[in-house]
């Protein structure tokens, strides 16, 4: 069973056109979507047709998860917009606009999405987060101490845990014999060469599975001049983020 694994579009449509690419040409019988569509990038009804589209042509194995922007932008009111624009200005005027651009039915979509997904596949248990089990917006960086990670899964029964929400993709093999992997990022990849981040797992007819982090190069300047062309307060600080190092 092979199955792609994709987490935070944040709306960057030149990125999500890649990935899309390169999920076609690995012929997946499942697709699992992490959460983060909409937020602080410049086409949320395009990422969204999409994965509308995936919904359509992969029916019940296509499984989406809500993340945390997610939950920002359908649960909106003006008191978390300017909390947003204190703590963090540039998404506060993204949340702000993103409201008014992206159409209620997406809105309306993602607020309906679960927090997470427990699914068997061959035999194999896996959970699907957005942050980690215990929390959406839970942190799971590389080079964390196991036991922080052991006690964020603590209470998961799964053997296999598949995570996003921080944009750097990473694994572990823990003690308890779970196995936690970050995918990584499709539309604000957090990684030095910023390309946009995927996970291609495939899961055999004995449970045991093997998975590959795919890093997909993409317009990464068309992406910039779009965020830029939305004229937002502090969009300079959005375009920051996907600066190659």
């Amino acid at each position: 069973m092979k199955i792609a694994v994709f987490s935070d579009v944040h709306a960057n449509k030149s990125a999500f056109e890649a990935v899309l690419k390169d999920i076609k040409n690995f012929k997946p019988d499942m697709i699992f979507c992490l959460g983060d569509l909409i937020l602080a990038g410049y086409n949320p009804n395009w990422v969204c047709e999409q994965i509308f589209e995936l919904k359509e042509q992969y029916k019940e194995n296509f499984l989406i998860i809500q993340g945390n922007t997610d939950k920002m932008i359908s649960n909106c009111t003006n008191e978390l917009i300017q909390k947003t624009k204190e703590s963090y200005p540039c998404m506060g005027y993204s949340l702000e606009d993103d409201v008014k651009i992206t159409k209620k039915e997406y809105i309306e979509f993602v607020k309906n999405l679960k927090e997470k997904e427990n699914i068997t596949v061959n035999g194999l248990k896996i959970e699907l987060v957005h942050g980690s089990p215990r929390k959406q917006n839970e942190n799971m960086y590389p080079d964390m101490k196991q036991e922080l990670i052991e006690q964020m899964v603590e209470f998961s029964n799964a053997d296999l845990i598949l995570c996003g929400h921080t944009h750097i993709p990473c694994g572990y093999t823990l003690d308890s014999g779970k196995t936690v992997i970050n995918v990584g990022s499709v539309g604000r990849s957090m990684t030095k060469d910023k390309k946009a981040v995927y996970l291609q797992l495939t899961v055999d007819k004995f449970s045991k599975f093997f998975c590959e982090h795919r890093f997909i190069e993409y317009n990464i300047e068309e992406t910039i001049n779009h965020i830029l062309s939305r004229n937002l307060a502090h969009c300079e600080d959005l375009v920051k983020m996907f600066t190659v190092k």
